[in-house]
């Protein structure tokens, strides 16, 4: 091809801008033309996407093809899509390539590229290949090119034809190239931390507390929030860490989810098959609301997403600001954090099963029926108790009271039921709520609106009537009688009725304020 045909071709490739787990397909196109040296990329690119000019030429020139003596014009389309980081560097590199002439692919467009480029040429594992190539497939893009390092991320989703390069050289002779591939090993793994590895625990471990046991059983098989009060050493976050080992297995589209979410973090490490286990975070109680929610910066994932189909515990939840406390309530209500910050805003997935754990006051000794070592005033009490705010503690279907445990309790820890027996009349709940809500927008009691309740179970008034009487005098709010309704639910799952009985709801009622 002459020079001056060079002039007239136009490169194009196809690389998805994740913002947060949702993608835009973006349209990367490049040409050659006449005036000075250079490389100008547009389409609004962070620095790390600008940068990239210089990890072009340098790959090219150790590939032998030098870019000094031309001026390259790139643009990123659309233009009004933000795009961040460096898994845009292939499709550059290739778009680049196709216009010079070096490449002859036919529809490079077609095709989602995303990697990074080293200088010697390698392609680099990036953070987010597993999103990307959910939102290519759902533009209707059927062909990707990885790097080799994200090969197994990218198996996770099944029946997508991935290829998985190790260098640019590779994929240049891959598309009509003819260049000699350096014997170069191939980059494997991201330079990202290792994930959070959270400890978890069997329910035969816990020493008395049927109570709460019970009360822990009922949260995860409807997947309600809940609080524990007790005293240091009742066995609070014990019981806690037991929760994910009787929650069913997630699913292969929400255990996709957690991956999605993984990757974009950086912690979806190569050899790593599909995670069916619900997640588990525990943030420390000096966490601020940036780290909960999230978006200190594009692409920054919070606590709470990374809790999303799982659980999180916030463990001496009144210790945590009140910042951090109140910005728990509109996730919790809509199941995603909306993020508005000065780059722009987005919003992430977040539905998380909230476990918060406190003590009775300060200094954690004010129980019913514990001896009289307990040195808060009423005022410290009141004022510890209040750090809960009364629209967060409305968002808590279950409040549980722990008491010490007693030299009995120890004596009987061999006969407690494992998480195993738990787990199972777990499950079977679970799927009476699923066949119960086959044609409905959600699938857990947790989430089902408390009018539906009322009219499918055709509840009679006298059925409501200690759940009306609670109303009335103040005890609970419109909000607490529908998460009342859905306990009551939930306690009939468990036993298989198919109907919430006065009883369930009476339970349910004192389930959630017997510590009021």
């Amino acid at each position: 091809m002459s020079e001056e045909a060079k002039l007239n071709v136009i490169g194009r490739a196809s690389a998805v801008a994740l913002w947060g787990l949702a993608g835009k397909i973006v349209s990367i196109e490049a040409c050659v033309s006449a005036g000075l040296p250079g490389i100008d990329i547009v389409g609004l690119p962070d620095a790390s996407v600008s940068e990239s000019r210089k990890r072009l030429r340098a790959a090219l020139a150790y590939l032998g093809i030098p870019v000094a003596t031309q001026h390259l014009t790139i643009n990123l389309t659309p233009g009004t899509v933000p795009k961040i980081g460096t898994g845009f560097d292939l499709g550059i590199a290739v778009a680049v390539l196709k216009a010079q002439g070096i490449i002859d692919e036919a529809d490079t467009e077609s095709i989602i590229h995303c990697g990074e480029l080293g200088l010697d040429g390698r392609i680099r594992p990036v953070n987010g290949v597993l999103p990307s190539l959910h939102s290519g497939l759902q533009a209707g893009f059927e062909r990707f090119v990885v790097p080799v390092g994200n090969s197994q991320e990218s198996a996770l989703l099944g029946g997508t034809r991935v290829r998985a390069i190790a260098s640019l050289a590779e994929l240049i002779n891959i598309y009509g190239g003819d260049l000699n591939v350096p014997m170069l090993p191939p980059v494997i793994d991201a330079e990202t931390a290792d994930p959070e590895i959270s400890e978890r625990h069997d329910l035969s471990e816990v020493q008395g507390q049927a109570e709460a046991r019970f009360g822990l059983e009922v949260a995860a098989a409807g997947g309600h929030n809940l609080l524990m009060r007790g005293t240091p050493g009742a066995g609070k976050t014990l019981l806690a860490q037991c929760l994910p080992g009787i929650l069913p297995p997630l699913d292969d589209p929400q255990a996709v989810e957690v991956a999605a979410v993984r990757s974009l973090r950086g912690e979806l490490h190569s050899g790593e098959g599909l995670d069916h286990r619900p997640p588990f975070e525990a943030p420390h109680h000096r966490s601020t609301a940036s780290a909960l929610i999230g978006g200190r910066r594009p692409g920054s994932i919070g606590i709470l997403s990374r809790a999303h189909r799982g659980v999180l515990f916030m463990d001496e939840a009144p210790e945590f600001s009140r910042d951090v406390l109140e910005a728990l309530r509109q996730p919790m209500e809509a199941r995603q954090v909306h993020i508005h910050r000065a780059w722009g805003s987005m919003v992430l997935p977040a539905s998380f099963q909230l476990v918060m754990a406190a003590n009775p006051c300060p200094c954690g000794a004010g129980m019913r029926g514990a001896d009289s070592t307990c040195r808060c005033t009423p005022m410290d009490k009141r004022r510890y108790r209040n750090r809960l705010s009364g629209p967060l503690l409305d968002r808590v279907d279950l409040q549980l009271e722990l008491f010490p445990v007693s030299p009995a309790d120890i004596r009987l820890g061999g006969a407690q039921e494992d998480s195993a027996a738990v787990a199972a009349r777990v499950r079977l709940a679970r799927q009476r709520q699923a066949d119960r809500y086959v044609d409905c927008e959600w699938t857990l009691n947790s989430n089902a609106p408390g009018a539906w309740l009322r009219e499918h179970f055709s509840l009679s008034p006298n059925s409501l009537r200690d759940l009306d009487r609670a109303l009335d005098t103040g005890r609970i709010t419109m909000r607490g009688y529908d998460r009342v309704l859905r306990v009551a639910t939930t306690l009939a799952d468990l036993e298989g009725a198919k109907v919430p009985t006065p009883d369930k709801i009476t339970t349910a009622l004192a389930l959630r304020t017997q510590d009021s």
